[in-house]
This record gives C-alpha cells, structure tokens and sequence, in this order.
C-alpha cells in the first residue's frame, strides 16, 4: 500500500502541487473529503475546493456544513439549522478555524485532484441554488452571499423542507 500511495502522489505531480498550496497528504485527504460531501457535481469541484483554499489562507472558519452533518451524527440530514452549528465537535468548522482533524468521508480521486488543481478565484461564500440541481451559487461579499442564502431558505421554507 505504502508503494502505490507513493505512485499516486509522485503520478501528475500531485506531491508538488500539495506542497504548492501549503497541504500534507493528510489535510489535501480531509479536504477532499469535505469538497466530495458539499458538491456532487464534478465541474464544481474545484471551485469549491478554491473557496475553501480561499478561507484557510484568510484564518476565516471553513464553515462547511458537512463537516457539521458528520459532527452530528445524522448523515441524512437535509437542513443544517443554527441549533446544529452549536454542536461541540472538532468537526465543526463553525466552531473551529482550520481544517478538521481528520476526513469526514472517503474522497474520490477527482475530488482529491480537485483540491491540487484548485480553481484560483476570490469566492469565499456558497450556498446551495434553489433550483434542485444540486449546484451552487458562489459569491466574493457577505452582502451577495446573504441574498443567495434568503433565496435558498425561501425555496426550502416553500417545499416545506425541514
């Protein structure tokens, strides 16, 4: 295993592109794993995985909600609401700054690849779109980031979504 672990990460300069951004294997894996669970869309991937960069390299909390889903325990949870962003885990990137202490699922190889291939852009804000597709409306200002959040809370209040 340890031989093929090294094959992965000298394939595509992956190790080179990992010490670029200032990552061990370890966190390019834990940050993969939060990118895997937030989109299921793989052209967004890498934009994710840049607005993440984004707020690491600012101190700012990851504030990802799977990494609060997996603090919680319910993995089919459909809505995070503030009562769960209380919860005291190191998992909660609401509540801790920085990467959490370890992967919160097992990341796919593009998600990891994601993260090394990172899109550079000034996005520190996402949140879902409200047109069931399961993409994202991502934003550079609290203010932009506000209005598409209101969208979203108005879509799922108007489903009935809980």
């Amino acid at each position: 295993m340890k031989e093929e672990s090294e094959k992965f990460w000298s394939r595509d300069s992956r190790q080179e592109k990992a010490d670029k951004i200032n990552l061990t294997r370890a966190e390019v894996y834990t940050l993969a794993s939060i990118v895997e669970r937030e989109t299921q869309a793989a052209s967004e991937r890498a934009t994710v995985a840049g607005l993440y960069l984004n707020r690491l390299k600012q101190s700012m909390p990851l504030q990802a909600d799977p990494t609060v889903v997996f603090a919680t325990g319910i993995y089919d949870l459909r809505r995070v609401y503030l009562k769960h962003l209380e919860i005291e885990s190191p998992y909660n990137t609401y509540k801790h700054a920085g990467l959490p202490p370890g992967p919160i699922y097992m990341p796919s190889i593009q998600s990891i690849d994601a993260v090394l291939n990172a899109e550079d852009h000034n996005f520190i804000y996402m949140c879902a779109r409200p047109d069931n597709s399961g993409m994202h409306a991502f934003a550079a200002s609290q203010s932009a980031h506000n209005e598409n959040a209101n969208r979203y809370r108005s879509w799922l209040n108007e489903r009935g979504i809980k």
